[in-house]
């Protein structure tokens, strides 16, 4: 029986590529990759030439049968995601779970991922946090925002630069102006950057500077002292 090696890559400097990920991706007898083109220039760049097979949101429940199939006859497969870890916001929990159920072995190496170094960078508590990934882009939306409105822990999100700016104000009107955020853009690439602020104040940023590139968005949770004096006015009310 063979192993699944669910291998993170860069999500900017190619000099963040482990060596162990460099070496179970030329000893794979396979590699998933959710874009071929994509990974095939990280594969060049590395001199790796192992087959390359494409493993995406929109195959993935078709292809993950056979390639559990693979896994039992012996094969050692390789998962890469165009960038980061692969699960986190991109292809790879469907696999995952059907190899797992499968009795295959599973190893996930450690490796690049957008949202830890945004988080930490960030000033705000990261000793406690929530990962939220991506919003509903339209149904749903409001309501998971006001479902997140109270959460005391940070809040992460992963944000396109087109919507970065309304979801930047629509926060702003469901967690209040005065709240505390950092968006980094560009993690680990030449213009790297982040810009931190009360909600307000990065709506302001926003709306004079036009966001670029791939963003992660971190929120300070909800103060859990003042809800709770809110609360208590409330009923006193």
């Amino acid at each position: 029986m063979g192993t699944l090696y669910i291998v993170p890559t860069p999500v900017g400097n190619m000099e963040d590529m482990t060596m162990r990920a460099l070496r179970v991706l030329k000893e794979a007898d396979l590699i998933l990759a959710e874009d071929t083109r994509t990974s095939g220039i990280l594969l060049k760049h590395f001199e790796i030439s192992n087959k390359l097979m494409s493993h995406h949101k929109f195959n993935e429940h078709g292809t993950s049968a056979s390639v559990v199939q693979r896994l039992l006859a012996g094969a050692n497969v390789a998962l890469v995601s165009d960038a980061g870890t692969p699960g986190i916001s991109d292809p790879g929990f469907f696999l995952v779970r059907e190899a797992v159920r499968a009795g295959i072995t599973v190893t996930t190496l450690p490796g690049a991922t957008a949202f830890v170094p945004a988080l930490v960078s960030s000033g705000l508590p990261c000793d406690r946090f929530v990962f939220e990934g991506f919003l509903p882009p339209k149904k749903g939306r409001q309501t998971r925002l006001e479902a997140l409105a109270q959460e005391s822990r940070t809040i992460v999100f992963y944000e396109s630069p087109y919507r970065l700016l309304k979801t930047l104000q629509q926060l702003a009107e469901v967690f209040g102006g005065e709240r505390q955020a950092s968006v980094c853009r560009e993690i680990s690439k030449i213009h790297e950057e982040s810009v931190r602020g009360t909600l307000d104040e990065l709506v302001a940023h926003f709306t004079q500077n036009e966001p670029r590139g791939e963003i992660v968005l971190v929120v300070a949770g909800a103060d859990a002292k003042k809800m709770k004096t809110d609360k208590q006015k409330n009923q006193v009310i």
